[in-house]
C-alpha cells in the first residue's frame, strides 16, 4: 500500500513525505488497527483532528483575502460548504485516496471505503500528516491544487453568488454596465463546456468556463473579483 501511495502523491501532487510512517498512519483506519493489534499501529484519528484545524485556517484565510466585501456570516456559510463532510469526501475520491486507506475486514465488507464520513476523515488526516511532515506551506500548496480551483470554478456558487458580489463591488459609486458574453461552446452534447467573458464597457475583466452557461458566468465573475483585488 505505502509504495503505491507514495507514488500517487508524488506523481499527482509533487509531494514527497520525509517521514512515510506519517503518511501510512494517515491512511490507517481504527478498524484496521483493532484487527492488527500485534503490529503496534496507530490510527489516523489524531491526524484528522489536526488536519481539520489546518484546513479551516487555510480556507478561512483564502476566503477572507479573496472576498473582501462579504460579511462574516456569508464567509462562514461558504467555508462550511467547502469543508463539510460531503465536499471533503468527494475531494478524497478525486485524489484516489479511497483506494489506499487500510480498513478492517468488517469495515471493508460494510462498504466503509465509500462512506463519506470515513473519506472526509481520511482527507483531513492526510492534511494533518502533510502539515507535520512539511509545514503549513506544503498544505497550502496542496489545497490550492485540489480545493481552490473548485471554488473558483463555481462549484460552491449555491453558497456564493459571484455575479452579485462582482456587481456590488463595481457599482459602489453608481450604476455600471456589466455584460456576460458566451464566447464559445465545445465538446459533445453530453459533455458540453461553455466559455464566457464578463466585461465592463469594452474591457474584459474575467473569463470563465463551466458545464453550464451559469457556471461559466460564475467562474468569470469569480476571476474578475480576484483580478480586481490584486
Amino acid at each position: 500500500m505505502t509504495e503505491e501511495l507514495i507514488k500517487l502523491v508524488k506523481t499527482n501532487y509533487n509531494v514527497e513525505f520525509k517521514n512515510t510512517i506519517l503518511l501510512e498512519q494517515a491512511f490507517t483506519h481504527s478498524s484496521y488497527v483493532n484487527e492488527h493489534r500485534y503490529l503496534d499501529l496507530t490510527d489516523n484519528e489524531r491526524l484528522e483532528f489536526l488536519g481539520d484545524a489546518v484546513l479551516e485556517l487555510i480556507i478561512s484565510e483564502y476566503l477572507y483575502g479573496t472576498y473582501t466585501d462579504l460579511s462574516e456570516g456569508k464567509l462562514t456559510k461558504m467555508r462550511a460548504a467547502i469543508v463539510c463532510e460531503d465536499s471533503l469526501s468527494k475531494f478524497a475520491k478525486e485524489c484516489e485516496f479511497d483506494k489506499h486507506v487500510r480498513l478492517g475486514k468488517g469495515e471493508e465488507n460494510s462498504n466503509g471505503r465509500k462512506r463519506p464520513a470515513l473519506l472526509c476523515d481520511l482527507f483531513e488526516s492526510f492534511l494533518g500528516a502533510l502539515y507535520l511532515d512539511q509545514g503549513l506551506e506544503a498544505v497550502v500548496k496542496f489545497v490550492h491544487q485540489v480545493i481552490i480551483p473548485k471554488i473558483e470554478s463555481g462549484a460552491f456558487s449555491h453558497e456564493m453568488d459571484h455575479k452579485t458580489a462582482l456587481q456590488e463591488i463595481l457599482q459602489r459609486n453608481g450604476d455600471v454596465a456589466i455584460t456576460y458574453t458566451l464566447v464559445s461552446e465545445e465538446g459533445p452534447a453530453h459533455e458540453r463546456e461553455f466559455f464566457v467573458e464578463v466585461s465592463v464597457g469594452d474591457k474584459v475583466i474575467g473569463k470563465g468556463k463551466g458545464k453550464s452557461k451559469k457556471m461559466a458566468e460564475q467562474q468569470a465573475a469569480a476571476i474578475a473579483i480576484k483580478q480586481l483585488h490584486k
